[in-house]
């Protein structure tokens, strides 16, 4: 029998896992020793947390950080064909999405080892759907270009974009940039478009607010080095 690679939802920041995710996720991590992490120290710290009674010292932590050897992580999943379950574990949210993992899930299809997602909390749907925008039509656009002339670009594009699809158009930033990032937006935006931002999701400083740009030139947020999510509306 072919093992399955299971991927692993973790919370969104220092929230007890069970508060946010199913008692299956639990129940999956305490079969699994074997492991594909983005941190090491973090994916320990999430494994004794959902699961205290586990053995570390049995635990098998393969890297997907950026350091990682392609030609190292193609072999990740050679344990399946011993019957043995490999768990992908996120930072933090689901994996794959907006995550590396992606590229463990494709070579597992084109392996043919089943792979099994399990429930648990997004902050890219979790924002969406907590916006009053458009969830019938929308849109994951990443990292916008840092450069000033390019995010302007980028901004007035998807805020046509929205316009002319009636698409809800998301995207994210490094957290010590959200402040920037807010002012761009403000200055670019025309009054009428509206933004949330939704930041710290989960969290007891969640934070969650649909407004038009023109509402937003008198509102002050503390986005500093929050992970948060903004989406646009025209």
């Amino acid at each position: 029998m072919i093992g399955k690679l299971y991927l692993i939802p973790t919370t969104l920041g220092d929230t007890e896992p069970l508060e946010v995710m199913p008692l299956s996720v639990k129940k999956v991590v305490e079969e699994i020793d074997y492991y594909i992490v983005e941190n090491e120290k973090t994916a320990r710290r999430f494994i004794k947390k959902i699961s205290p009674k586990k053995s570390q010292p049995s635990l098998q932590l393969m890297s997907l950080d950026k350091y990682a050897d392609e030609m190292e992580t193609r072999k990740y999943l050679d344990v399946c064909n011993e019957g043995i379950n490999v768990g992908l574990l996120s930072e933090a949210g689901v994996p794959a999405v907006a995550d590396p993992g992606a590229t463990i899930v494709k070579m597992a299809h084109e392996k043919n080892i089943k792979v099994v997602p399990l429930v648990g909390p997004s902050s890219i749907l979790m924002a969406m759907m907590s916006s009053g925008m458009n969830g019938q039509n929308f849109a994951f656009n990443g990292y916008l270009p840092i450069d000033k002339g390019d995010r302007k670009r980028a901004l007035k594009d998807l805020e046509k974009l929205s316009k002319d699809k009636n698409q809800s158009q998301i995207f994210i930033e490094t957290p010590y940039r959200n402040e920037k990032m807010f002012a761009d937006l403000k200055a670019i935006l025309a009054p009428t478009t509206n933004l949330c931002i939704a930041a710290d999701i989960t969290l007891p400083s969640e934070y969650i607010k649909t407004l038009s740009i023109k509402d937003w030139k008198f509102q002050t947020p503390d986005l500093h080095k929050k992970p948060a999510i903004f989406i646009i509306h025209k």
